[in-house]
């Protein structure tokens, strides 16, 4: 059993906090993973983990032991880039994240696309609008739609994207449509869990404002906050690339137009690293170059 598997693994299972989830990300059966884990610490001679039937937890040793090992899989990701840069070739595994409604029209398209021009890759895509830990998590590149001025982790923009803030014409009919931005207290407003922490953004005499909206419905998947707007149940703040045939079919309207919202652009996001693998590069450059395609967003 190779010594880097069971180091893979544990890392893993610590990181995801299940042995199950281990397994899916790794691509094996659990079984797999736990022997993985007994042999690994047979070898040792130390209990790295506590594993009950519900839960996994790393023990003091353990703890240590996880952060040697995720600093040693990352030398050996620097190394395997530096390697790869040099020979110019895409290979090995891709795992990529992306929001689940844009990374099924604008992501999975031009992955299945990439993998055939570079067949020595094997793709995983992970569709979640939840935020993944790209460490944790193992993920080589993710795509976000958001302000990440505060992100710690190298961003690439893809394309520029627009939000806007749209309702139904019989949710506009039964509430009015908002004037201000204070009007927004009184209707209710369709957020994703995480955003209705963070609030919705707009631009005031050019300046940006984030603004809390509340509502008696949140959901974390972007697609039902879209269906709840087509149904009339609330405002939704979302990107015009998902709303775009809804509003040129009447559908949906916009409103607070005044005080359109920042940019939200499109990038790519990686781990910090000296260098990039090849594959990671090159479907980035995949991506830039589907996107800036004329007429690709209309």
């Amino acid at each position: 059993m190779s010594e880097l598997k069971q180091l893979e693994t544990f890392v893993a299972v610590v990181g995801l906090g299940s042995l199950s989830a281990a397994a899916r990300q790794l691509g094996v059966v659990p079984a797999m993973v736990g022997r993985r884990l007994d042999a690994l610490e047979e070898r040792l001679g130390v209990r790295l983990l506590v594993r009950t039937t519900r839960s996994v937890a790393p023990t003091q040793e353990g703890e240590a032991f996880y952060e040697d090992c995720q600093r040693i899989l990352a030398d050996l990701t620097e190394a395997e880039a530096a390697v790869a840069s040099g020979s110019g070739r895409a290979r090995g595994h891709l795992r990529l994240s992306a929001p689940a409604g844009f990374g099924r029209r604008h992501v999975a398209p031009h992955v299945a696309a990439f993998q055939r021009l570079h067949p020595e890759v094997k793709v995983t895509l992970d569709l979640s609008d939840r935020l993944v830990d790209l460490q944790r998590d193992r993920i080589d590149c993710a795509i976000r739609i958001s302000d990440l001025s505060d992100s710690g982790l190298v961003a690439i923009r893809l394309a520029e994207n627009h939000r806007v803030v749209v309702a139904s014409p019989a949710y506009l009919a039964a509430h009015g449509a908002p004037r201000a931005l204070e009007d927004l207290q009184r209707h209710q407003c369709l957020s994703l869990g995480e955003s209705q922490s963070r609030g919705w953004s707009f631009a005031v005499d050019g300046k940006p404002v984030n603004l809390k909206v509340s509502g008696a419905l949140e959901c974390n998947d972007g697609a039902v906050l879209h269906d709840w707007a087509l149904q009339g149940l609330g405002l939704a703040w979302r990107s015009l690339w998902e709303v775009k045939d809804d509003l040129s079919e009447g559908r949906l309207a916009t409103v607070l137009d005044d005080f359109s919202s920042p940019d939200y652009p499109v990038y790519a996001v990686v781990p910090q690293r000296k260098l990039l693998p090849a594959r990671v590069r090159h479907f980035i450059e995949h991506l830039k170059a589907a996107y800036a395609a004329p007429g690709y967003w209309d």
